[in-house]
């Protein structure tokens, strides 16, 4: 979830000097990074298997040599924190069906739609809180 966040937010939280181009090996399931520090997030774009969010040391990558590019991050707590709730609030209420009521056999319900007339969705929920670290144009 915290990749879908991250990437809605269009802020991923670029250390600076965080960009890093070249030909990367990942070996046994995991890529030596020595830019990165423990628990440190950090995107992978260009790979065949491996592109998307990471935690270093990841370990269930999947074997490969690619030429790419690998962006060292510094989410903020908050915003793990943040995306966890939105996971076990989407986990709960996420499963978005195709219709906003519905009624059968004396049972009906009606799910709360935002300004677009679509079922309220994670984004809609937490736009507020998100907010504050949301990023306008750029990609990152």
């Amino acid at each position: 979830m915290l990749e879908e966040v991250l990437q809605h937010l269009n802020n991923w939280f670029l250390v600076p000097e965080g960009i890093h181009a070249g030909e990367f090996t990942v070996q046994d399931g995991s890529i030596t990074l020595p830019f990165l520090q423990t628990g440190q997030y950090f995107r992978v774009m260009g790979s065949v298997f491996n592109d998307g969010l990471h935690q270093y040391p990841a370990q269930d990558m999947t074997d490969e040599t690619f030429d790419g590019v690998l962006w060292a991050l510094a989410v903020p707590k908050a915003v793990i924190s943040l995306a966890d709730e939105i996971a076990v609030w989407d986990e709960k209420n996420g499963a978005q069906g195709p219709y906003t009521s519905e009624s059968f056999g004396g049972y009906s319900y009606s799910k709360a739609t935002n300004a677009s007339g679509v079922a309220v969705g994670w984004q809609d929920v937490f736009k507020i809180r998100l907010n504050a670290w949301r990023r306008i144009g750029g990609i990152i």
